[in-house]
This record gives C-alpha cells, structure tokens and sequence, in this order.
C-alpha cells in the first residue's frame, strides 16, 4: 500500500507480513482490501472497526517510495 504523509513523504507499505495474524486475515480478500480509508484526522488507515493500522505503524514499517508518479487530476 502506498501512503503519503501530511510532510510529502511516500512510503510504500508491505502488508503481507500481517497476513498470519488472525486479525488481518481479511486482507487476504482483494476486494476487502481495496476498502482501506483513512481515519478521522490522519490518524491511521482501517477497513472496518476491527482491521486498522495506525500511522505510527505505517510510518516506521513503511519504506520510503523512491519516486511515485500520481495521475494528472
């Protein structure tokens, strides 16, 4: 997945490694996966009351995206 920080920073998050927690295993599921939203306030990333990531998590286990090329709006 695929994160920017309010500071600009791009992080690329590897969410596989969470895969053998029973807690995540509905990511394992494409369609479930693609429902991530960011919280209220930029406090973290959920998929449902259950599943979620804060950023602090995201942030230090993120890996900082070389150079990511967005869409034109």
């Amino acid at each position: 997945m695929l994160v920017r920080f309010v500071n600009g920073v791009d992080k690329v998050c590897d969410c596989s490694q969470l895969l053998h927690l029973e807690m995540f295993q509905p990511l394992k599921n494409e369609a479930f996966f693609k429902l991530v939203k960011v919280d209220a306030g930029g406090y973290g990333v959920s998929w449902n009351d259950a599943v979620d990531l804060s950023e602090h998590e995201l942030w230090v286990n993120g890996e900082e995206a070389a150079s990511v090329r967005y869409p034109a709006t």
